[in-house]
């Protein structure tokens, strides 16, 4: 299987922005989730995590997009950072068939952010990346 990012939706409620993905990913869900999950598969390809302590609550350093903590944590499935200028970034991974994932992701964030066209960069990266494992 060939990875694929579906359209994305872009939303906006006040000064509050909300951009939502589909990524269809070439692997399973246990070589896809180090990419997600670890300072090293983060540094991969969305950006170099200083600091992150893989629990809920821990720290998160993510250069370019904030310091914070670990907001939600389920192991193999769910990660999420909520970081001070970056806002909330949600990676929730789901089983696709005996060898693909899906990832369904959420980054809401205040004022001016990234943009559509930065994370769909980063998700070729992804998908570029768990095509390999």
């Amino acid at each position: 299987m060939t990875g694929s990012i579906e359209a994305g939706t872009s939303q906006t409620h006040g000064n509050t922005h909300i951009l939502h993905f589909l990524v269809r990913l070439p692997g399973p869900m246990d070589t896809v989730w180090p990419a997600l999950a670890t300072a090293e598969g983060l540094s991969g390809w969305l950006a170099p995590a200083e600091v992150l302590e893989p629990r809920l609550g821990g720290a998160v350093v993510l250069r370019g997009l904030g310091t914070g903590r670990v907001s939600a944590w389920d192991v193999d499935r769910i990660a999420e950072y909520t970081v001070e200028d970056g806002g909330r970034i949600r990676f929730h991974l789901e089983r696709e068939g005996a060898g693909a994932s899906v990832l369904r992701f959420t980054h809401e964030f205040q004022g001016e952010g990234e943009t559509e066209q930065s994370w769909r960069a980063r998700f070729e990266r992804l998908i570029e990346i768990t095509g390999r494992r």
